[in-house]
């Protein structure tokens, strides 16, 4: 009995002695549509990468994709649903094609005044609101883990616009339907689809007369140096938002100490990249007027007046009145 209690006893302090397995790295793909490697996004996803490689000591590793594995947000989303890529960068639009209209939220023209406004709508209760309701009604397939800024958009075209009348029959190239379309319908302009990578050329050959853009996306690709191009109205009309999306599932399924890296790494990510959208956006501004184009402001009153009646139209038909408010609450 006594060999057998010792052969126990050196059985158990053999297990107990036996060094834990370590868990395999984990390899996460972050991607976004932009092949520019000085867009915003970009720095955004080399900060993500940095910062969780730093805190998780190499257990998790991140290849970073600038438009490599997909240059339409479509394709992205369809390889995050897959597993094929695990973080990605998209405009909400996509999600009222597979059933969450209250994304819309985002579309909603002068529903901002300020970058200032739009951080606090978005980090606060109004953001945190959707996030919710775009995890429920997706059933944990996208997660929204981050909001990301694509800017402030205003016009540039052939002439310049001083008041709403100058907009009469000009074709735009913008959304093709939903609340951004009705707007630019109401100034008088004509929305007109042009895919984004043909936009210079439709410019250039009067197939559209003008477009609306931030100064750092419409720079980057010179559309300022195009003939129909090179006059910009500051109508401040959109504060873009972008969703930093990640699979839910998959995301449940980590560590609580994974799951606790990613988080700090796309806070700080989110920092960065506001930061730099931010910052490109004056740069970009003096870049365009250097290389000949012109600028000026206009009184938005006018074109306010038309979108908040979109507003209210909007969150009546989908039920969202009190997350309106809320956005709008943020900005007084």
């Amino acid at each position: 009995m006594k060999k057998t209690a010792v052969l126990f006893l050196a059985a158990i302090l053999a297990i107990a002695f036996v060094p834990p397995l370590q868990a395999a790295p984990l390899k996460l793909v972050a991607a976004h549509n932009q092949t520019s490697q000085e867009n915003p996004y970009q720095y955004g996803m080399l900060k993500f990468k940095e910062v969780v490689e730093k805190l998780s000591n190499g257990e998790i590793s991140v290849d970073v994709h600038a438009g490599t594995i997909g240059t339409n947000e479509d394709e992205l989303v369809e390889k995050l649903k897959l597993g094929a890529a695990d973080v990605v960068v998209a405009s909400p639009g996509f999600m009222t094609k597979i059933g969450i209209p209250e994304v819309d939220l985002f579309s909603l023209l002068y529903l901002f005044n300020s970058f200032e406004h739009w951080e606090k709508a978005v980090d606060g209760e109004a953001g945190q609101t959707l996030a919710k309701i775009i995890n429920e009604k997706s059933k944990n397939s996208f997660r929204i883990a981050a909001y990301w800024s694509a800017g402030v958009r205003n016009y540039y075209g052939k002439k310049p616009i001083n008041t709403m009348e100058d907009l009469k029959g000009m074709k735009i190239r913008t959304q093709m339907s939903g609340v951004v379309a009705d707007f630019w319908k109401q100034t008088g302009a004509i929305p007109t689809q042009v895919a984004w990578g043909e936009l210079y050329q439709a410019l250039q050959q009067g197939i559209v007369d003008c477009a609306e853009n931030d100064y750092t996306n419409f720079s980057l690709l010179d559309h300022h140096k195009t003939v129909n191009g090179k006059f910009i109205t500051e109508t401040e009309h959109d504060f873009t938002t972008r969703f930093v999306l990640m699979n839910g599932r998959k995301f449940d399924g980590l560590t609580d100490q994974q799951k606790e890296w990613i988080t700090e790494a796309l806070k700080q990510a989110t920092a960065e990249e506001r930061q730099i959208t931010y910052g490109m956006l004056s740069k970009s501004k003096e870049k365009v007027i250097a290389d000949g184009g012109t600028v000026n402001s206009i009184d938005k009153a006018p074109f306010i007046a038309i979108a908040v009646p979109i507003q209210d139209k909007l969150a009546e038909k989908l039920g969202i009145q009190d997350l309106v408010e809320k956005v709008r609450a943020a900005g007084k």
